[in-house]
């Protein structure tokens, strides 16, 4: 059996893990390995390709919005026209501290050249704070999964077969076939990665495991907008090109479905047509991480919700210590190993 050496292996499934794993071997020049499932079109999501979301750190946003021309470019090069589409996303919350957080991001969102406009009462309901982000970038994850894998096939990026094995140093080797991959460097780049290559006693307390739902409903009637965001629980409404509805969202299931019909209303309420509940990872101050914990073992990426996969070229030159002042100071600032009592990168983070 012969041996594959590869600067870098990428365990991870989600679009933010294959763009990474894609942008290290294309604009950097390294040897790539990656780890990932291959079967979006016949699963549930766990998670949404947003190019915004409910960000307060106005240096989130001034990053972001150099990163989204830049990400939409590559998807146009990968997967063509079909790949993403435009929209505009609501962002509502009924309780205090959600709804004045909106009022902020609103305001945030507006100053780095997002059109962020309030939703008529008529459309969200009364009482309710609500606003679009005008003109934003949704993957359609099915499409671009198919496409995504092609070209990191063209790339020459190595499929690990078999499973990892981490070392202490953050390095790695793996089956790839008839063949051994040994790797420099290995980057646990989703929820499923981590949870299964992490283990218990390196967990860092930044951290945290809860448990996610996805429903698939039936078609419903037309709502204000394609995606809906409610940061009181951080429940997502996304709208299916064939009508139905995928509902995501944090918590025991129970309580996730008496929350979801306590905002569709009962007259309302859809019938199920799938359901899926699994561990997620989120962080104790709703920023991302980044980094490895102690300064060893493998690193990790965490907690970017929705923006994740604009965030990949940035995420790429860091890895490979090619990143802007600017760039560099924002993953210094998200490191995993920071205190959680005094983040300098906490974002809104609502009830579980």
């Amino acid at each position: 059996m012969s041996d594959i050496e590869a600067h870098f292996a990428i365990l991870g499934s989600t679009p933010q893990a294959r763009l990474l794993a894609g942008l290290l071997a294309s604009e950097h020049g390294k040897r790539v390995a990656i780890a990932a499932e291959t079967d979006a079109a016949y699963r549930l999501p766990r998670g949404l390709d947003l190019s915004a979301g409910a960000i307060t750190r106005p240096e989130s946003w001034s990053l972001l919005t150099t990163l989204v021309p830049e990400t939409v470019k590559l998807l146009s090069r990968i997967g063509g026209r079909s790949a993403w589409a435009r929209i505009d996303p609501i962002l509502f919350a009924d309780l205090a501290a959600p709804a004045e957080a909106i009022s902020h991001i609103r305001h945030m969102a507006s100053a780095f050249g997002i059109a962020a406009e309030r939703v008529p009462p008529d459309l969200i309901g009364p009482g309710r704070n609500a606003i679009y982000l005008r003109d934003c970038v949704v993957f359609h994850r099915a499409t671009l999964e198919a496409a995504l894998d092609a070209w990191l096939d063209r790339l020459g990026v190595v499929r690990l077969t078999g499973a990892v094995n981490i070392h202490a140093d953050g390095s790695g080797s793996a089956p790839s076939g008839d063949a051994y991959c040994r790797i420099a460097r290995v980057v646990l780049a989703d929820d499923t990665a981590l949870l299964r290559h992490l283990p218990t006693d390196s967990w860092p307390s930044l951290l945290v495991r809860e448990v996610g739902n996805t429903l698939l409903l039936e078609p419903t009637a037309p709502m204000a907008g394609a995606v809906m965001h409610q940061l009181d629980f951080g429940l997502t409404l996304h709208r299916q090109p064939h009508g139905g509805l995928v509902a995501l969202g944090p918590g025991a299931a129970d309580d996730f479905a008496a929350r979801l019909v306590a905002l569709l209303g009962r007259e309302r309420a859809p019938r199920l047509a799938g359901r899926s509940q699994y561990v997620s990872i989120t962080t104790a101050d709703g920023a991302p991480a980044v980094g490895r914990v102690g300064d060893v073992g493998p690193d990790i990426l965490a907690g970017f919700g929705f923006t994740g996969a604009f965030f990949a070229p940035a995420i790429a030159r860091w890895l490979c210590d090619r990143a802007s002042g600017a760039e560099r100071s924002w993953f210094e600032a998200r490191l995993v190993g920071r205190s959680i009592s005094a983040s300098p990168a906490a974002e809104f983070r609502g009830a579980a």
